[in-house]
C-alpha cells in the first residue's frame, strides 16, 4: 500500500505481509506460517527476558533499554524455555520491530489465549507514554511486559502472547457505522440491540446451554501452563466450574471466565474490538484480549454467531454481577480493502462458533 494514499481503516493480512516484505515490519527471523492473522500480526518473544522491579513506561525522552537500567533484577534465557512466575513483572524484547510509514499507526492486545490464562501482557515502544499504542510512523523496537496473574507459565523464544493491528489514518469507528452494518446484516443472532459508544454485550449467567456451567473460576496454586502446548491440560486441575445461576459475586482475588449472552458477527469487511466498559457501573474488568477478526462468528468464516468470552476480575471490592448486565461494548472499523482470508478459514481460528470456552491449552470439558 502506498502510504500517501488517503485510505483509512485496518490493514488486512495481505498488506501486513507486504509490510514484512518491505521491511516496514522488521523480522529477526522469518515469519511463522500462521503468524499473520486476518487483520493482525502475532508478536513473538525474543531470546531474553528481564525480570524487573516494577512496571514502567519510558516516557517521551527515553528508550525502553535506557529505562531498564537500574530496574533489572535478573536476566533470563528464553531459548530453551523458562518459567515466568505469578506476581512478577518481566520485560521481553520481541522478534519484530517497526519502521512504519507516515499515516500508519498500530495498537496491540494480548492474544485471546493469553487473556484466558490471566497473563497480563502489554506492548511497550521507545518513548511511549501509553501501553499498547504505537505512534504513527514509529521506528524502533517492540517489547512485551508480561505479568502472569493466576498460573505460572512456561514460555520460550518464539512464544506468541500478543498481537498487533495496523491502522491507516484516523479511526473510523462510530455508532453510525455500527447501525449501518446492523441494518444491512444483523450483528447479533438474537437479543435487543443497544448501540451507544459501541454495540453492547451482556453477561450470560442463566446457563443458555443445558448441562454446561455458567463460567469457570481459576484455582489458586495450580500447576504450570506451557503456553505453546494445545489441548494438554485437564480442566479440573486448573478451574472450578460455576453452576449456580442468576448472579455471581466476584471476589477481587479471583479470576473468572464467563461468556456473553449475545452471539455476535463480524462482517468480513470489518474488524472489531471490545472496549473497556464504564467503571461507574461496576468495579470490574471484563477483558484482556479485545481484538475480533473479520469473519468471527460470520457465515463467511463458517460461523453462525459466536459468543464473546469474558476474562473477568473485580477491582478492589467484591461485586455482584447479575445475569444480563452489560459488561462491554464492541466497536467496528472497516478494513482498507477486502481480505483474502477471514477468521475461520485460515490457521489460528481456535474460537470460531465458540460458546463458553477456556483457552486452547485445555482439553474439552466434560461435566
Amino acid at each position: 500500500m502506498n502510504a500517501t494514499q488517503q485510505i483509512h481503516g485496518i490493514l488486512p493480512a495481505r498488506q501486513i505481509a507486504q509490510f514484512c516484505e518491505q521491511q516496514l515490519i522488521k523480522l529477526a527471523r522469518p515469519l511463522d506460517h500462521d503468524q499473520v492473522q486476518p487483520a493482525s500480526l502475532d508478536l513473538r518473544l525474543g531470546p531474553k527476558a528481564y525480570r524487573v522491579r516494577a512496571s514502567f513506561l519510558p516516557g517521551p525522552r527515553r528508550t525502553v533499554a535506557e529505562r531498564l537500567k537500574g530496574l533489572v533484577l535478573h536476566e533470563m534465557d528464553l531459548t530453551q524455555g523458562t518459567v515466568l512466575e505469578t506476581g512478577c513483572v518481566y520485560i521481553v524484547p520481541l522478534l519484530e520491530s517497526l519502521a512504519l510509514p507516515k499515516g500508519i499507526a498500530a495498537a496491540a492486545n494480548p492474544k485471546s489465549s493469553t487473556g484466558r490464562l490471566d497473563i497480563f501482557t502489554r506492548v511497550i515502544t521507545d518513548y511511549a507514554q501509553e501501553f499498547d499504542n504505537v505512534a504513527e510512523a514509529y521506528h524502533g523496537p517492540l517489547y512485551a511486559e508480561i505479568s502472569p496473574r493466576t498460573f505460572p507459565i512456561l514460555a520460550r523464544q518464539g512464544s506468541r502472547l500478543s498481537q498487533i493491528r495496523f491502522r491507516a489514518g484516523a479511526t473510523l469507528a462510530t455508532d453510525e457505522l455500527i447501525r449501518a452494518l446492523h441494518a444491512k446484516e444483523p450483528l447479533m443472532t438474537e437479543g435487543e440491540v443497544n448501540i451507544e459508544g459501541g454495540l453492547a454485550l451482556s453477561v450470560d449467567l442463566s446457563g443458555i446451554k443445558k448441562g454446561e456451567p455458567i463460567g469457570f473460576r481459576a484455582k489458586r496454586h495450580s500447576a504450570l501452563v506451557d503456553v505453546d502446548k494445545k489441548a494438554a491440560l485437564e480442566v479440573l486441575d486448573y478451574w472450578e466450574p460455576i453452576w449456580q445461576k442468576g448472579s455471581l459475586i466476584l471476589d477481587p482475588d479471583q479470576f473468572y471466565i464467563l461468556a456473553s449472552r449475545e452471539a455476535v458477527r463480524i462482517p468480513p469487511t470489518h474488524a472489531a474490538e471490545m472496549v473497556p466498559y464504564n467503571p461507574l457501573v461496576g468495579e470490574f474488568r471484563v477483558h484482556y484480549a479485545g481484538f475480533f477478526d473479520p469473519g468471527f462468528g460470520h457465515a463467511s468464516g463458517h460461523g453462525e454467531g459466536a459468543r464473546a468470552v469474558l476474562e473477568v476480575r473485580s477491582h478492589e471490592v467484591p461485586f455482584i454481577l447479575e445475569d444480563g448486565q452489560i459488561i462491554g461494548r464492541l466497536v467496528y472499523e472497516p478494513l482498507t480493502e477486502a481480505p483474502e482470508m477471514v477468521y475461520g478459514q485460515g490457521p489460528g481460528s481456535s474460537y470460531q462458533k465458540q460458546g463458553l470456552k477456556l483457552s486452547k491449552h485445555f482439553k474439552p470439558f466434560v461435566p
